[in-house]
């Protein structure tokens, strides 16, 4: 079972968020932060690895443990980013996989359906 937080801001879709480590913020780093639309914390990031690749003598850990970091914490910062837009914390669903997360937020919360229509 999967823990998701759906984030709405008016006359948008709400947007999924999983819960917990993030293999591709791991493999992808400062991409997948771009992917997710997380300019500010991808630019930051995208720094970090710049800033550790300049090291005069670079530590062997160092990368990997930045990697690590961004994969533990990879999903929280997307949901700064989405505050940051503007997109207020609506639910936290549990369901098996993403479609089930948002079919459960579509059952709480009928209003989000108007805003999903064309």
């Amino acid at each position: 079972m999967n823990v998701f937080t759906a984030h709405t801001r008016a006359d948008t879709a709400p947007v999924l968020v999983r819960e917990g480590f993030s293999w591709a913020a791991l493999l992808f780093g400062p991409f997948w932060l771009f992917r997710q639309r997380a300019w500010i914390a991808g630019a930051l990031v995208l720094c970090a690895w710049i800033a550790a690749l300049l090291l005069p003598e670079p530590l062997p850990l160092l990368l990997p443990a930045l990697a690590w970091l961004l994969g533990l914490s990879g999903n929280d910062l997307v949901r700064w980013s989405l505050e940051r837009r503007g997109f207020l914390l609506a639910h936290v669903i549990a369901a098996g996989n993403a479609d089930a997360a948002f079919a459960r937020l579509l059952a709480a919360r009928p209003d989000l359906m108007a805003e999903l229509a064309p």
